[in-house]
């Protein structure tokens, strides 16, 4: 099956509100192009240095959207800040409030998720829940920043309806967050190759696709 045909399928399972993110990190430049040419305009990369490289070779490419979904470092926020548009896995108050200083210089203001940890994980990243809501106020005085909404991994090992049921707690810890602060978040990037169909079930508006796009 072809990269065409694959997201074509996935594409008939969702609807069409929800952005399809492929996550081309690991992919040569070639099938960056070959998802391109059916429509996709969203690409994710989780290292800077190797999606610098890229997005160098697709320069052509003039309406690609850069996601960056890899852990940041404090210390390249300034270049990954300067080369996405979207950052979904900002998962600390220190980080944003980085972010958001470099942003002052911006044309544009970079769009970015908080990254949460919705269950227990000691090999993810993320904002621990009752962090999240003590830090309101402080997350609300960001503003050269868009503070889009939430991204969540999933730990591994989880059955369908624990992957289900925790995809619904990052959603409704979304609606908690906007009845306790201005925020108006409206994004949930969640979801990846092996659940998204449970994601899309629990309200993601962004879903993050590698393997089942590129890997036969």
């Amino acid at each position: 099956m072809s990269i065409a045909q694959r997201i074509e399928r996935i594409r008939q399972e969702i609807p069409s509100s929800v952005r399809l993110v492929a996550v081309s990190k690991q992919v040569p430049v070639s099938l960056i192009r070959e998802a391109y040419n059916t429509g996709i305009r969203d690409f994710a990369e989780n290292r800077l240095q190797d999606a610098l490289l890229k997005q160098e070779q697709l320069t052509d490419l003039k309406d690609i959207a850069w996601h960056f979904i890899g852990h940041l470092q404090t210390n390249k926020a300034k270049k990954t800040i300067e080369h996405f548009q979207w950052i979904h896995s900002v998962d600390n108050l220190a980080l944003l409030q980085r972010l958001d200083r470099l942003a002052k210089d911006l044309p544009v203001a970079p769009q970015l998720f908080l990254q949460v940890k919705i269950l227990p994980d000691p090999n993810k990243y993320g904002w621990q829940i009752p962090e999240l809501f003590s830090h309101l106020t402080e997350l609300e005085a960001c503003k050269n920043v868009k503070l889009r909404g939430l991204m969540v991994i999933l730990p591994l090992g989880l059955t369908p309806e624990q992957s289900l049921a925790a995809f619904q707690s990052t959603t409704n810890l979304l609606e908690q967050i906007n009845q306790q602060s201005s925020l108006a978040l409206t994004e949930l990037s969640m979801g990846m190759s092996n659940d998204y169909g449970l994601a899309v079930k629990a309200g993601a508006t962004m879903i993050r696709l590698g393997q089942i796009l590129f890997t036969e």
